[in-house]
């Protein structure tokens, strides 16, 4: 029975494809699951607001009443800059029970800061603390005086090539930064008292372009901001370095008036980034994700309109249809438009096309354009569709990006039929067939050969596609295989109208390593659009090969099955070695004796002496040290016993250093009592 092999390769394929699609239902439901319920900073917290609030999701976690009362505690005058428009932020979301009166208070410090910081974060959190005092109480005096001078302050840390500087003192510029300065410099349009000059606005915008040059792009036409070393130790990732300038980009356009050129290309190609990268998994990079794709959804330079394809792989045999979605990146309506397919060619024949300019039917209901059929000339191959988006109303180009001709390939798969199979038995000498069999892959039929080594097998089969051209898959080789378990693989080739191979069993003898005996014959053909791939059973071969010469080749060893080590080992036998002759017990014993004479003399040089107690002390405190130095030495005694039965010398050494140290201080103050009364008796 033939089983199909080339499923993953298509699967595979499809995961590869470079097509992106806005955002989707899985996006809401990681959203839940990434970001924690209870936040362990306002900055998470906010963040978690903020993409649950663009993905409208009813969460009510996040708006506890801890987490107002967080934002309370950070709204006083002491707060870091960071935790205060932190605070403020969420507040704008969570709508908190704050006093008014306070703001006031903190007003005045950020407009005080303003002015006086000298680094670029400093000043960006103040600013964006003030523009959202200014959208939360309309009563807050938060206009800046010295618009100009914080304007230039600001403007003085960019650089040539559209990058940042963090302060006056780091000679580093960042990409990253620029995002940063650029928010700031459009709160400071937003804080204005009076109009900005023209001209400064102009200059940075012609900082955007610039920093638009420097972007960096793959080859499916995406597009990001790669961050540079800053201060030689820090680096940012792609995504959080371009949703900087995204964020950035998008509030500078929204404070000014007419338009930054930028190429609509490149915003298409933002988007398809972000939405490139499916679902992080870091709550971070999904916060920064989500947050710049809502600010392309509604920017003021160019919104960027997705061609998304639910499939990319149709089947001749189930006739499916192509369809084509238009949306937002996050999946909003569109103005009324036609999608086009230019043309549409295969990768083989790129000069003649199957669709030349046809318009894509529409279905309100679904959102649907659709192709109602494929041309008849359609054939089971790899095709390149080339789309196009047109907008009914000419206004809308300047507010859209819908990025040009975008060309997507599309797989077309059907059944292959497969004909004209047979396999013979060749002799060598005049070429004629000795045993010739026809095969039936359809079925389970197996076919039984015998050869020698002055023999050839032949296999040779047709494939077609349903209309009828030769087709020729990414593989077809056939596989013999020894009943040793050794394999050999050998590829099919193509000759034009049939696949076939032939086997020289007479120069093939060393790479078959003299093996004789039976073959499996296993003939295997896959294909990405293929439907019926399979790897099939043709028979087997009894082969009879000359005696390996001395020096052959040996065959491999067969395989090792992998759960062969989860079952049970090998019994371990072990032969103890016999013990050593002991000496005569009556030896061992008088040995002892030899070993015991000492202390024998020891206890008779004591008597010989006249020990006795006259001069043991008689206080308790001079006693009690007696007491404890002949215990101690006792103790040393003791321990020769036991190292000499079972304690080992680095245990005996340890010990007796323990208990030479007692031995010296019990020791010292018996001494010395004895000294001071020997004093004593010979003054008296």
């Amino acid at each position: 029975m033939a089983t199909h092999v080339a499923a993953a390769t298509t699967f595979l394929l499809l995961l590869l494809l470079p097509f992106s699609t806005s955002v989707s239902h899985s996006h809401r439901s990681a959203a839940v699951h990434l970001f924690a319920p209870a936040s362990a900073s306002l900055e998470d917290a906010y963040e978690a607001l903020r993409v649950f609030e663009i993905l409208g999701i009813e969460e009510k976690t996040h708006s506890s009443t801890a987490t107002c009362e967080k934002v309370l505690e950070n709204l006083g005058s002491s707060s870091p800059l960071k935790d205060l428009f932190y605070a403020l932020k969420v507040n704008k979301i969570l709508k908190c029970n704050v006093n008014g009166e306070g703001f006031e208070d903190i007003a005045s410090r950020l407009k005080a800061n303003v002015h006086d910081a000298s680094i670029l974060l400093d000043i960006y959190y103040s600013i964006g603390g003030l523009v959202l005092m200014k959208d939360q109480d309309s009563n807050v005096d938060v206009l800046l005086a010295d618009v100009d001078g914080v304007f230039q302050s600001i403007k003085a840390l960019s650089q040539s090539d559209g990058r940042w500087r963090y302060s006056s003192d780091n000679p580093e510029s960042s990409t990253y930064a620029a995002g940063l300065a650029l928010e700031a410099l459009a709160g400071v349009i937003s804080l204005a008292s009076s109009e900005i000059d023209q001209s400064k606005v102009n200059i940075v915008k012609n900082d955007i372009v610039k920093l638009f040059d420097g972007i960096e792009k793959y080859d499916d036409e995406t597009f990001y901001f790669d961050e540079k070393f800053v201060g030689g130790n820090e680096q940012r990732g792609f995504l959080s370095t371009t949703s900087s300038v995204v964020r950035g980009v998008t509030a500078f356009a929204a404070v000014t008036s007419g338009k930054i050129n930028l190429p609509e290309d490149k915003i298409l190609g933002l988007a398809k980034f972000f939405l490139g990268v499916g679902i992080p998994g870091d709550a971070k990079d999904f916060f920064n994700q989500v947050e710049s794709l809502a600010f392309l959804e509604s920017n003021r330079i160019s919104i960027p309109l997705i061609l998304s394809l639910p499939e990319t792989v149709y089947s001749l045999t189930k006739k499916g249809q192509l369809k084509v979605k238009v949306n937002t990146v996050l999946g909003s309506a569109v103005p009324p438009l036609t999608v086009k397919v230019v043309r549409a060619f295969s990768t083989g024949a790129k000069d003649s096309a199957i669709i030349d300019s046809k318009e894509l039917q529409y279905d309100q209901e679904s959102g649907f354009h659709f192709l109602d059929a494929f041309p008849k000339n359609v054939d089971v191959e790899t095709y390149v569709f080339v789309f196009e988006i047109v907008l009914h109303d000419c206004g809308s180009e300047n507010v859209y990006a819908t990025g040009g001709q975008i060309h997507v390939p599309i797989f077309v798969t059907g059944i292959i039929e497969v004909g004209n199979a047979e396999i013979s038995v060749l002799n060598s000498n005049i070429g004629s067939a000795e045993t010739q069999k026809k095969l039936d892959l359809a079925g389970n039929d197996v076919v039984s050969l015998s050869a020698n080594h002055l023999q050839k097998l032949k296999l040779s089969f047709q494939l077609t596609t349903p209309h009828g051209h030769v087709f020729k898959p990414h593989q077809a080789f056939i596989k013999l295989r020894h009943e040793t378990k050794v394999e050999h693989v050998f590829v099919v080739g193509n000759t034009g109208k049939k696949f076939e191979i032939i086997l020289d069993f007479l120069g093939l003898v060393e790479k078959l390593f003299y093996l004789s005996g039976r073959y499996d014959i296993e003939l295997t053909v896959g294909d990405a659009t293929m439907e019926n791939s399979f790897l099939q059973l043709l028979g087997h071969v009894e082969l009879d090969l000359p005696e390996a010469p001395e020096k052959a080749a040996h065959p491999p060893p067969p395989p090792v099955d992998p759960y062969s080590r989860y079952g049970p080992k090998a019994e371990i036998t072990h032969i103890f070695r016999a013990p050593e002759k002991r000496p005569d017990q009556k030896l061992s014993l008088a040995f002892l004796g030899l070993i015991l004479l000492p202390f024998i003399g020891f206890l008779v040089g004591l008597l010989r002496l006249g020990v006795n107690l006259k001069n043991f002390p008689g206080s308790t405190v001079p006693a009690t040290f007696a007491i404890l130095f002949h215990v101690g030495i006792g103790a040393v005694l003791l321990l020769y016993v036991l190292f000499w039965l079972k304690l080992d010398l680095f245990t005996t050494l340890k010990t007796v250093g323990l208990l030479g140290a007692f031995l010296m201080f019990v020791g010292h103050r018996i001494l010395s009592h004895i000294a001071l009364t020997s004093a004593k008796l010979k003054s008296a």
